[in-house]
């Protein structure tokens, strides 16, 4: 064993007792005694510190295989730490970093309730990460990934601050569950074909009818934790329900091992069948209007950035399904093309999910409510979360100069590139998700417009008044995602050298780089297409914004800076306070009238007195109620829910019976087995 396998071995063994010793620490003292509340999560920072540099190492060096001693079992456990785990141990642990340092202010305060289990279920989410990322064989990847569904169980359920909570803890774990069971289906009949558990043998089976069924189970197992339609139903439940800051780590870190699963298996399977990647490409589309769409219309902020998530989740999806394309007709630059594009909306995601998350945690801790007109002006109360939710908001909207214009227009100039596919389905598939991602881009800058302008920005009839903002570690932690948020753009080209060197178990390094025309321009890896340079709209674009606002002074005269004061008018206006204010619900009015077919609108008008004018003591005034319908939710888990629950109740009843009709129930099946024996012979 060499002096790296050494270094990485003791890296890894350092971080897994850094999370076992805080989830004893949380069981035994966590919520008593105060003085060792925030124990747990420095430990699990110094935890995430040490599987950062333990990626930042792998990525730039050779493989390595380390055997370290973990609870799954007996003896040792080979753990493979190639490039493609570095990469991800870097993105993801680098942001538990600052999820971490945010976590040790948020359980300080003595007014705030802190419950027993948080950290135990935080850390462990990190340790069954980080165990995924370097799993060698399907026993220890199963199985961490069993302890991850665990994890969210735990974050989902320890609070129980609503009637609801039990709900949604149970539908995170059951379609957890679901992913792991055909992950499980998946590696069964892999290892049934090739007689090992090592991920790595699996890359001999041939193409056939096996390989095609492997795949579905790979794309549906992976896409479960990550939120593609039609498996994202959990994902507005369970997130909101987690407490504090442990959202971010589901969200921003969790349910990337969901991309990770993907990247793996296409470094490992060989190519996929094309109606199973004209499906991902369709998915992939719909789930990122759908999930943008849900956002624009959802009145709680947590349920707006968990729906944001699945839009994410669609937009990576595209991205990946350009690179099965390139897979499937054996084009190398489309699946670094692909690979690249997503690998890059996962970095976005990551970050700005993680931005959000831990912001909204810090405004709940304070103001007890999430509502998006409660909320109003909360960005100027809390200056550190608003700055930081500010930023995350314009990433996800794909504004320039922030790093989710980078990924998106990235996305976009991927799927472009479908004059390149010869065959004609595969072409039409990438021409309707590029439809559909595009689409997507624009509601999603109507939605983070909405949050930001009459939410963390917008102004309220009383005077504001600043609330402090606990722990110099939250600020820091606050300040990272801000950065990367808003800076990862501007080092964007950087960002694309460091994925080239992570994706090399899958493509080599110079077909990626092709997307690196000169040190500060990206091109989408095929030259002569399209090029842009993010660093440099960090130049102009603040330059121009300052020549606009000089211009303007100059031409009106300083007329621009005065206060002009007319009477208002009784319409969504500024100056009108009261009933008929602009609110953030109403400026979703439009969209939900627009795309009303999609959300399944449904809209009752009634009436009733309220208080009048001074003439009249009582008026007649009209309320109108608006109901939002999830499709997935109520045209499929909905009759497949009463299907279930009827065959439970005929169930209950054939089991209340006589003796002598189970004697008849046995009688039956045994015949019927003889009859099918005998057909089959």
């Amino acid at each position: 064993m060499g002096k790296g396998s050494d270094v990485s071995r003791d890296l890894i063994e350092i971080a897994l007792a850094c999370f076992l010793v805080g989830t004893v620490i949380d069981a035994v003292f966590g919520v008593t005694n105060r003085a060792v509340r925030s124990l747990p999560y420095l430990l699990g920072l110094v935890g995430s510190a040490c599987l950062f540099a333990l990626g930042i190492r792998a990525t730039s060096s050779r493989p390595v295989t380390v055997n370290v001693t973990l609870l799954s079992g007996s003896g040792l456990h080979a753990l493979r730490i190639d490039q493609l785990s570095g990469l991800f141990l870097t993105l993801l642990f680098g942001l538990s970093v600052a999820i971490s340092a945010c976590f040790v202010s948020w359980v300080m305060p003595r007014s705030r309730e802190y419950h027993r289990g948080s950290a135990i279920g935080y850390l462990l989410l990190l340790a069954s990460v980080a165990v995924i990322l370097c799993a060698s064989n399907a026993f220890l990847f199963l199985f961490s990934w069993e302890l991850l569904t665990l994890s969210f169980y735990v974050l989902t359920s320890v609070t129980r601050s609503s009637p609801n909570q039990t709900g949604a803890a149970w539908s995170t774990v059951g379609m957890g569950k679901f992913g792991g069971a055909a992950l499980l289906l998946g590696f069964l009949m892999l290892a049934g074909r090739t007689g090992s558990l090592e991920l790595a043998s699996w890359s001999a089976v041939a193409p056939g009818a096996l390989l095609d069924v492997t795949w579905v189970f790979v794309i549906v197992g992976f896409g479960a934790k990550l939120g593609v339609v039609p498996f994202q139903v959990w994902i507005p439940r369970g997130y909101p329900a987690a407490p504090g800051p442990a959202r971010a780590a589901m969200a921003g870190v969790a349910a990337n091992v969901g991309v990770y699963g993907l990247w793996r298996f296409l470094s490992i399977l060989r190519g996929p069948p094309e109606w199973l990647v004209i499906g991902v490409l369709l998915c992939g589309g719909v789930t990122a209007l759908l999930g943008i769409t849900f956002a624009g219309v959802q009145s709680g902020l947590a349920r707006v950035v968990a729906y944001s998530s699945i839009e994410n989740a669609g937009l990576i999806l595209t991205a990946y399904g350009l690179a099965l394309t390139g897979s499937a007709i054996h084009s190398r630059a489309l699946i670094a093309l692909g690979l690249l594009a997503a690998t890059l909306q996962t970095c976005a995601h990551a970050v700005a999910k993680s931005a959000l998350f831990v912001s909204l945690a810090n405004v709940e801790a304070v103001e007890g409510s999430d509502d998006l007109d409660r909320l109003r002006g909360v960005g100027r109360r809390m200056p550190w979360s608003g700055a930081t939710f500010g930023a995350g908001a314009l990433a996800l909207a794909g504004l320039p100069p922030t790093i989710g214009f980078a990924s998106e227009w990235f996305i976009l100039e991927a799927l472009m590139q479908q004059f390149r596919v010869i065959d004609l389905p595969l072409r039409l598939g990438l021409a309707i998700a590029a439809a559909l991602v595009a689409l997507t881009t624009g509601l999603a800058a109507l939605v983070f417009l909405r949050v930001l302008a009459f939410t963390f920005l917008g102004k309220t009839p009383t005077a504001l008044e600043r609330h402090r903002e606990h722990g110099i570690l939250n600020k820091v932690g606050l300040m990272i995602l801000l950065l990367g948020c808003s800076l990862g753009a501007a080092f964007s080209p950087l960002e694309v050298r460091y994925i080239a060197s992570g994706l090399i178990p899958i493509v080599p390094r110079a077909i990626t780089l092709g997307a690196t025309t000169s040190p500060w321009v990206l091109q989408p890896v095929f030259a002569g297409f399209s090029i842009l340079s993010p660093s440099w709209l960090w130049v102009i674009l603040p330059i121009a914004i300052l020549a606009v606002f000089l211009a303007t002074l100059l031409f009106s005269r300083g007329r621009f800076l005065r206060t002009r004061r007319v009477p208002p008018w009784r319409s969504a206006t500024a100056g009108v306070r009261g009933p008929s204010d602009y609110t953030a619900f109403g400026f979703a009015n439009p969209l939900r009238h627009v795309l009303a077919n999609v959300l399944g609108v449904s809209k009752t008008v009634s009436t009733y007195e309220g208080e009048g004018s001074v003439e009249s003591s009582k008026a007649l005034r009209v309320q109108t109620r608006v109901v939002v319908v999830e499709p997935v939710e109520t045209y499929i888990y909905g009759p497949l829910r009463q299907a279930v629950v009827g065959v439970s109740r005929i169930a209950k009843r054939l089991q209340s019976g006589r003796l002598n009709a189970y004697v008849a129930y046995m009688l039956v099946a045994l015949l019927a087995i003889f009859a099918v024996v005998a057909a089959i012979r």
